[in-house]
């Protein structure tokens, strides 16, 4: 089998028929440009902030009404004016106006980032053009040189 010596194993940006054009340089998903990058992290962020408010919700909400249970077993009543019931009631106030708030962030995020991954469904990557590699090594049975040009 004859070897020229060169192969060029890698793609061409300029080469219109060349599939890979535009891709990472681990081979995986075309890389994207603007907001379409940032979506995909955007809708799991999104997606993680409101399944952990939502935790933190249920509890605080198990918690409350645990404290207004303990507090009624004595026969007083959570919804009286009292400075103790009041204490109870506000006790997970600002943990749970700053969970509704965070949610309510993370549900915007995750619709955002899933608006931007909709709109740019099916739309090719733009291509970018890669720098060539060039790797040598020698055989030492018969003494030549090969050589091979990898993107990358």
């Amino acid at each position: 089998m004859e070897d020229s010596g060169t192969a060029n194993t890698g793609s061409d940006a300029d080469d219109p028929n060349d599939r890979t054009a535009g891709r990472d340089a681990d081979g995986g998903r075309a890389t994207r440009r603007g907001l379409a990058r940032y979506a995909r992290p955007a809708l799991i962020a999104g997606i993680v902030l409101a399944v952990v408010c939502v935790a933190l919700l249920v509890i605080i909400f198990f918690l409350d009404s645990f404290n207004a249970t303990v507090y009624s077993v004595g026969g007083k009543d959570v919804a009286d004016a009292t400075d103790e019931a009041r204490d109870i009631r506000d006790t997970y106030a600002a943990a749970r106006t700053g969970g509704i708030v965070v949610l309510a962030a993370g549900i915007v995020l995750a619709a955002a980032g899933a608006l931007v991954l909709y709109r740019h469904r099916g739309r090719p990557a733009p291509a970018t053009r890669t720098t060539a590699k060039t790797w040598t090594s020698r055989t030492s049975a018969e003494g030549s040189r090969q050589s091979c040009d990898v993107n990358g």
